[in-house]
């Protein structure tokens, strides 16, 4: 037995994974344990303690433990970086150093954060290149023997960019865009200054574009253009920020802070930007279409350019930037790519499965055998925990057997209530994909307006996901795309949107997510059991959360639902619901 530890840590999203014969057996991000900060970068010690668990294994039996990102690479660039602005990147330069020196130190913090010993680690440590992990993730997961390659984001290891052949279980990289220029940086900058200046909230941005119109375009094309594969931000509105990434982390909490990415010119094309709790304006709204649509013309235009040097039918896409599920659309629309896979955890997160399979394969030279079909990794709750965190929060509850609970369930749906379903092992990634999701009726009246001011307590324009039954989806959606990880944005078929009115956002699309049986079987039998009471194959979709990462175990299940309007809480086999309420006290 071969044991690979994946970890992406002192970066983004930390994480780790466990693979065993090139297989993945279990898969979790820090965020989700302990503290729960969203996209904490710190020293990924409880994920780590986690996926050995649900592996039943232990320190001791695993073989090697990869990295998703490598400090030595690209080195050059980064000399020439130094060398051309040395005072501008002196703190870069100690940032870099300092991390270097928390991974030289790899087995005094498995042994200070996770208590091990050391005649218990007798592993050899791979680091792998930030984007070849991102690739890695994608490519080794997918079901292509080959595929061309593109993965792009903010930054990793000096680079924002990477376009790439993959053949069997070999990543040939062809090219690299090294940062300040990046798409990632352009987005995020962007959104800064419509006042999401947090870090991970692009995709909020994405989901206003749809209320604008795209009028900044011409103004667009001065900050951000592209030749080939090469893209690059004009330096006048979005300034080199490579001296600044000391800034990017607070050390003690792991919570990513971001500097301020644009500059005083942006405000001369643009005016002031705007306050994080002020009004949206309507051109607010524009920039947000504006810069959705320049970011996805800039793709088509690398696109193009990686199909011509490396043609195939089949596209494979990671890093932060491949979660814009409507640019994925696009794709799949407008160039010569037939297919695309991008795995779960596409973000930073997914480092650490790429360094791991980028071990087995390109390390140890194994053949592939492994395909990503699910994103139910995470970890899973027992009868005695739940039964436990029920009785402890005072909550009348009913435990049944599967046809009767996907009965009581899709009839309670179908009358227009919102639902907390908890199953199964937890989904790897951002995305709620039907083991930690509040469900409702995806054509109830008032359900999105309800749903956002009530429970997820946020912006009013956020769109929820349709989950479709994947032999459906012809008949609801203007595209015929698989999406098992929600990463694709399409169009709503005319006829189908009142149908869908809870799901289907201003510009008429959904974000899909597409359900097999043979994925998710649960879940795939609740909204077929919805589908014949209401004649609709797709059920209203959102992550189980309020402003925090996605819960995790019952405890923050069952605190989720009674802060909030959820009507009931399925966990497991065990129902309770607001009309049960709790048990009468019992008078002495």
């Amino acid at each position: 037995m071969s044991v690979i530890l994946g970890i992406n840590s002192f970066h983004t999203d930390s994480s780790a994974c466990i693979v065993v014969d090139g297989s993945l057996k279990a898969a979790i991000s820090e965020e989700r344990l302990g503290n729960r900060i969203k996209h904490v970068s710190c020293f990924p010690s409880l994920a780590v303690q986690k996926v050995l668990e649900l592996s039943n294994l232990t320190i001791k039996n695993v073989d090697w433990i990869a990295i998703g990102n490598n400090h030595n690479a690209n080195l050059y660039p980064k000399i020439a970086k130094v060398m051309s602005h040395p005072l501008r990147t002196v703190k870069g330069v100690v940032s870099h150093l300092k991390r270097r020196k928390k991974h030289r130190g790899l087995l005094e913090v498995l042994k200070s954060e996770c208590g091990f010993y050391e005649d218990e680690c007798n592993f050899k440590i791979a680091r792998v290149e930030h984007h070849v992990s991102h690739l890695a993730s994608s490519f080794f997961c997918s079901p292509f023997n080959e595929a061309s390659g593109f993965s792009y984001d903010g930054s990793g290891d000096f680079v924002s960019g990477m376009y790439a052949r993959c053949q069997d279980n070999k990543i040939s990289v062809l090219d690299r865009v090294y940062i300040p220029d990046s798409l990632g940086l352009f987005y995020t900058a962007l959104c800064q200054f419509i006042g999401f200046d947090r870090f991970g909230e692009e995709y909020k941005v994405m989901g206003l574009s749809a209320f604008g119109r795209p009028s900044f375009m011409d103004l667009m094309g001065k900050i951000l253009s592209a030749s080939g594969f090469r893209y690059k931000l004009n330096r006048k509105f979005i300034p080199d920020i490579t001296g600044k990434t000391i800034d990017w982390t607070a050390a003690e909490s792991g919570e990513i802070i971001i500097p301020a990415l644009f500059g005083d010119k942006l405000r001369e094309l643009f005016g002031e930007p705007r306050n994080r709790n002020g009004e949206f304006s309507q051109r607010d709204k524009d920039l947000a279409s504006s810069m959705q649509m320049k970011f996805e013309e800039i793709v088509m235009e690398c696109l193009k350019w990686l199909w011509k040097k490396a043609p195939s039918e089949n596209l494979i896409t990671a890093g932060g930037c491949a979660l814009n599920g409507v640019c994925n659309a696009r794709i799949l629309r407008e160039t010569s790519f037939k297919k695309s896979y991008i795995q779960c955890a596409a973000s930073d997160d997914g480092t650490a499965i790429g360094a791991a399979f980028y071990v087995w394969h390109e390390i140890l030279g194994k053949p592939r055998s492994f395909v990503m079909e699910h994103a139910y990794y995470g970890s899973e709750a027992r009868d005695v925990e739940i039964e436990k965190a029920l009785t402890e929060k005072g909550l009348n509850y009913e435990k049944l057997e599967t046809g009767p609970l996907l009965d009581k369930v899709a009839n309670l749906l179908a009358k227009g209530q919102v639902v907390g379903w908890f199953q199964g092992r937890s989904e790897w990634g951002p995305r709620a994909l039907g083991n930690r999701s509040l469900l409702a009726h995806p054509g109830w009246p008032g359900m999105k307006d309800s749903i956002n001011k009530k429970i997820k307590r946020r912006e009013s324009f956020r769109p929820f996901a349709p989950s479709i039954l994947w032999e459906e989806v012809p008949n609801y959606f203007e595209q015929t795309i698989e999406s098992p990880f929600m990463m694709h944005v399409v169009k709503i078929r005319p006829e189908k949107r009142q149908a869908l009115s809870a799901v289907c956002h201003e510009d008429f699309t959904g974000r899909l997510h597409t359900v097999k049986r043979s994925q998710n079987t649960l879940y795939y039998d609740l909204i077929q059991n919805f589908f014949r009471r209401t004649g609709i194959p797709v059920l209203l979709n959102t992550s189980f959360n309020e402003n925090e990462p996605i819960v995790e175990t019952p405890e923050q299940a069952i605190a989720c639902y009674l802060r909030n309007d959820v009507d009931a809480l399925c966990i497991g086999s065990y129902l309770t619901s607001k009309e049960m309420g709790k048990p009468p006290l019992v008078q002495a």
